[in-house]
């Protein structure tokens, strides 16, 4: 290998650059290079075109033809680029490379085209610039469609749903805009915004942008724009807040491949940031040309005044190559009386082939992601779901069922086809529950909670706020439902209806209200005397049997059959299957018994509005439900013995499988005072007729 280390041999290169460099008797071939060399990219790229075109001679010495060099400083304006490059035309130039940006290559391609004069660029790569439409148009870059699979793949990778695109309002900002849409719709995630960034914005526009960007749920930016302009951008992004743990921020390629030589500038707001870049397969000959490029640098030569060379560098460079074998090829080894044209140069340029210092000429594959750091100096994946969990009370019925909604998230989370990383936030203020479930829903509006997990349920005034996903608890839950446990082998299941206390309860009022039945009658009712075991006997019979209406002894005092109404009309009777259905679905208040159902339309989790996340939760559910292994066992492990209830915000309250005697209290208190009320008064007259008797005697 030759060593180009020598310090006498690169003033000589820096003299001759910028003017023709000719081998003796070599033919001459008027190549120009139109670049904005105040451009960190143009100052790069062009000292690697002229270390390209050294290189190639001192390994080519033999070849007949030269490239005729020539930079052209355009300053970065679109006019004058296409005005520089119709007078190089009228001098009969044989190619043309460059200009740098796509907006600039679309005026010189139609230029070319008209002149039939190949217009190579490695720099210009808006895929709208199609070769296809434009034949004398050569890109030796990857376009930058290339790039988007990559970008989906890592968007995929970290389960993000919603993105938000800052790019700027040029041909290269919105040419990128369909693919990335198109990857975007096939891995299921948003485009939540775009934000359209004029190239001329000063830092003012810039900060008005990010402000509006700030307040918006998704926190995930892909940033497509020149390095100038992003570089504004990061530093407003920084100060403005928005460079911290859970923000993520990725860049497109050529933005990326432009952060070395950016260093001194914005680096450090752009601490975080992840970036696509296309990477160069290993060889000694591109270490050694680093290592070059690294010693000039060293020596303090202004050309080469940044810390490592980019892609497009390496593209340049690569340019230079190919196109001097081309020209070798037609005008060297070939008649040189033979009249070449600008068409027989193109299709040698595509023809060309060899491996470069970038590789050969293709994408080399996505590298293995490896961990990265994002704003804030930290591994953990950025935009976490924040998701509010209400603060239930103390009673343990209702931490089961928040348990339950929690145990149903944790198996959607293994079924979703991405990961998802979300913190829990309870509810809470001063220790103590910082609201309603109606409140806590409108935290998600506010945009403090991305998500609410816990016992709520669907309600259609919540549905004006939040999206549901599918309900994991079917809906219509009531009070008196049946045992979703199996106990058809539990010989006391017969008295499972009614709660212990409520069954001693009832007895005793059976035993009281024919005890005073028998206190009424047994003086002037035949039928109700006898011996004392008798009487016992018969005035417990008496009143069990009005339970059947079975009854045979008659009441003739009217106070008796005024016990017997009351205690008829509290404990009524059902004779068919239907009827009990019936009552049980009208409730106390329309006619039938005790125990109002509550409609609702089920337990899920809430969303905001149009979020991307619902329609994956609704099918993680669905997958969770049906499994029954799984979700039997959940609402086993949970629910063994209780029946679900709605949750606090509607006033329902977790029961017990039985009916309790809270709820026949007042049936009850009625039965006790019209019992007692006739069993005083007939005691007052029975006391008022012994003292009366006494008084006559």
């Amino acid at each position: 290998m030759r060593n180009l280390h020598g310090t006498c041999l690169w003033f000589l290169f820096l003299w001759l650059r910028g003017r023709p460099f000719m081998a003796k008797g070599a033919i001459p071939i008027s190549i120009r290079v139109v670049l904005d060399l105040n451009s960190s990219i143009g100052s790069m790229s062009n000292s690697c075109i002229w270390m390209a075109y050294q290189d190639f001679y001192e390994f080519h010495p033999h070849y007949k033809t030269r490239l005729a060099l020539q930079t052209q400083d355009y300053g970065g304006n679109v006019v004058t680029a296409a005005s520089v490059v119709e007078e190089l035309l009228n001098e009969k130039v044989h190619a043309i490379i460059g200009p740098q940006t796509s907006e600039q290559a679309w005026f010189v391609i139609e230029l070319g085209s008209k002149a039939k004069v190949p217009v190579i660029s490695y720099s210009a790569t808006s895929p709208s610039l199609s070769p296809t439409q434009k034949p004398y148009f050569i890109r030796t870059a990857r376009d930058d469609s290339s790039q988007v699979k990559a970008i989906a793949a890592i968007v995929q990778t970290y389960g993000w749903r919603e993105i938000i695109l800052v790019y700027e309002d040029t041909e290269y900002g919105n040419g990128l805009n369909p693919y990335l849409h198109d990857a975007f719709v096939e891995i299921g995630t948003r485009v939540a915004y775009r934000s359209v960034i004029d190239p001329r914005s000063g830092g003012t526009e810039i900060w008005k942008e990010l402000k509006k960007v700030k307040d918006m749920a998704t926190k995930v930016f892909l940033v497509h724009m020149s390095s100038e302009l992003g570089c504004m951008l990061f530093v407003a992004a920084k100060k403005e807040g928005m460079m911290k743990m859970g923000y993520a921020w990725m860049v497109t390629e050529g933005l990326s491949a432009e952060v070395a030589p950016m260093v001194t500038k914005c680096m450090d707001s752009m601490q975080g940031v992840l970036g696509i870049r296309p990477r160069p397969n290993y060889s000694k000959r591109l270490q050694l040309f680093k290592e070059r490029w690294k010693g000039l640098s060293g020596k303090g030569n202004s050309e080469f005044n940044v810390s490592s060379v980019t892609i497009f560098g390496l593209w340049a460079y690569d340019t230079v190559w190919a196109l001097a074998m081309a020209v070798e090829k037609v005008w060297g080894e070939k008649s040189l009386s033979q009249r070449q044209n600008g068409t027989t140069l193109l299709n040698t340029i595509l023809d060309t082939k060899f491996h470069g210092l970038s590789g050969n000429f293709h994408l080399t594959g996505l590298s293995k992601l490896k961990q990265p750091k994002w704003p804030g100096n930290t591994t953990e994946p950025p935009t976490k779901l924040r998701i509010g969990i209400p603060v239930t009370s103390s009673v343990i019925e209702f931490k089961k069922v928040l348990n339950f909604s929690f145990d149903v998230f944790f198996e959607s989370l293994k079924v979703l086809p991405f990961p998802l990383y979300y913190d829990f936030f309870p509810y809470m203020k001063h220790g103590e529950n910082a609201g309603t479930y109606d409140e806590l829903f409108m935290q998600i509006q506010l945009k403090k909670f991305d998500a609410v997990v816990g016992d709520v349920t669907i309600v259609a005034k919540r549905s004006n706020y939040v999206d549901f996903t599918m309900p994991f608890l079917e809906s219509g839950v009531a009070m008196l439902v049946l045992a979703k446990h199996d106990e058809r082998q539990n010989i006391w299941i017969f008295l499972k209806p009614f709660s212990w206390d409520l069954w001693l309860t009832t007895g005793a009022a059976f035993v009281f209200t024919g005890f005073i039945v028998w206190f009424i009658e047994h003086r002037s009712n035949p039928e109700f005397r006898g011996t004392s075991k008798n009487q016992l006997g018969m005035a417990l019979w008496f009143s069990f049997s009005t339970l059947v209406f079975a009854q045979r002894e008659r009441v003739v005092k009217n106070w008796s059959r005024f016990v017997l109404i009351i205690w008829f009309f509290v404990l009524k009777s059902y004779e068919e299957p239907e009827a009990y259905q019936e009552a049980l679905s009208l409730g106390c208040n329309n006619g039938g018994m005790v125990g109002p159902i509550y409609k609702i339309d089920g337990f899920a989790f809430a969303f905001p509005r149009n979020s991307p996340l619902v329609p994956y939760f609704s099918g993680a559910i669905i997958n969770v439900i049906q499994n029954k292994t799984t979700f039997e066992g959940i609402k086993k492990k949970h629910f063994s013995r209780d029946v679900i209830s709605e949750d606090v915000s509607s006033s329902v309250a977790f029961g017990s499988p039985n009916i309790s005697l809270k709820s026949f209290g007042g049936l009850f208190i009625i039965t006790l005072f019209t019992s007692l009320l006739p069993l005083m008064l007939h005691l007052f007259k029975f006391i008022l007729s012994k003292w009366t008797a006494l008084d006559f005697k």
